[in-house]
């Protein structure tokens, strides 16, 4: 199967839902610092160049041209040189509203350096597991994107249209930028799979073909020796590969994808409570019931009460995962 279909298919449940996005111009010094947050960030350097820190650890550097992508809103900081104090984020666009935009100027001199930032909003309960396994920054370099030419004209064109207030000028940025997100993560999965495990399952023949599988037929009745049919690969070497690359057994995968799933039907009050555990691939109520519950502390019936209470997001636990991985080319 193309391996473009693996990334397809693990992006169809995270449902973008809106963006914020912002054109910066710096100059002189300056530094920025944001907080953890439930969405997907971009940071487009147009001109000039800055930095980038998570906490104590080594700044990365991007230059004109690169392109940064935080899957996970990771908490960092962008500067104009690593001994710059930052300023929170929040005291400088203190309305962060999907669907807005904003221009921003900072630092003490003319700008010489300029950003295009955008925040990509989704329900964190969308969110698939091997996603959550993406490190916290991918960073593709100038020359890559130009080997892109759709990813780079795209970013140009971005670019150009963040500063018009043309009729329909949200939706067309939503779209774009989601355009960027998934263009990103290919020219990720296709180019810099050594330096992240969950990017490798993705081009992993036999590991890719069983994640298509899961995320695309999850209702089936899949088990660990059909996964492994379904790869080409001996049941043994099947689960110690995907264990080491994508962090988890596969059938705790499937278990998830099925309760990912099961999240999402729960609040649409339109599909039937009784009938969720069907639709999903569960022969018994009573087994999708004690699954949901263990893994989420709630009943199904506590969940879709929950939701449909409109609780902020962010209550139903979610599995760890590590996050601290950096991808760059």
């Amino acid at each position: 199967m193309p391996q473009v279909d693996v990334l397809s298919e693990l992006l169809k449940p995270l449902r973008l839902a809106d963006t914020y996005y912002s054109k910066w111009l710096a100059g002189g010094s300056w530094g920025i610092v944001g907080e953890d947050d439930s969405h997907a960030i971009l940071h487009y350097m147009v001109r000039n160049g800055c930095y980038i820190s998570f906490g104590d650890e080594e700044p990365i550097r991007l230059h004109e041209g690169d392109l940064a992508v935080f899957p996970h809103g990771s908490a960092h900081s962008f500067s104009s040189d690593t001994r710059r104090a930052t300023t929170p984020l929040h005291s400088v666009l203190p309305d962060l509203s999907p669907g807005g935009s904003a221009s921003v100027f900072v630092g003490n001199a003319a700008p010489d350096t300029e950003i295009l930032c955008a925040s990509l909003h989704y329900d964190p309960v969308t969110e698939p597991a091997l996603y959550r396994a993406l490190p916290r920054i991918i960073v593709l370099r100038r020359d890559l994107l130009r080997d892109e030419p759709l990813l780079h004209y795209t970013l140009e064109c971005l670019t150009r249209e963040s500063t018009r207030m043309a009729p329909g000028a949200q939706l067309v940025s939503l779209r774009a930028f989601e355009m960027v997100f998934v263009l990103a993560l290919r020219t990720a999965m296709e180019r810099l799979t050594e330096a992240s495990p969950a990017l490798k399952a993705l081009r992993h023949e036999g590991v890719s073909r069983a994640l298509t599988a899961i995320y695309a037929s999850y209702a089936s009745p899949w088990t660990v020796e059909s996964l492994a049919r379904e790869a080409g690969m001996s049941r043994a070497v099947f689960s110690r590969m995907f264990r080491e690359l994508v962090g988890e057994p596969p059938a705790r995968h499937l278990l998830f994808r099925r309760l990912q799933e099961a999240r999402r039907m729960l609040a649409d009050p339109s599909i039937p409570q009784q009938e969720i555990h069907r639709i999903i691939g569960y022969g018994s109520h009573v087994g999708f019931h004690l699954a949901f519950r263990k893994e989420f502390g709630m009943t199904p019936g506590e969940y879709r009460a929950q939701r449909l209470d409109q609780a902020p997001p962010g209550t139903i636990p979610q599995t760890n995962v590590n996050q601290n991985q950096t991808v760059q080319h």
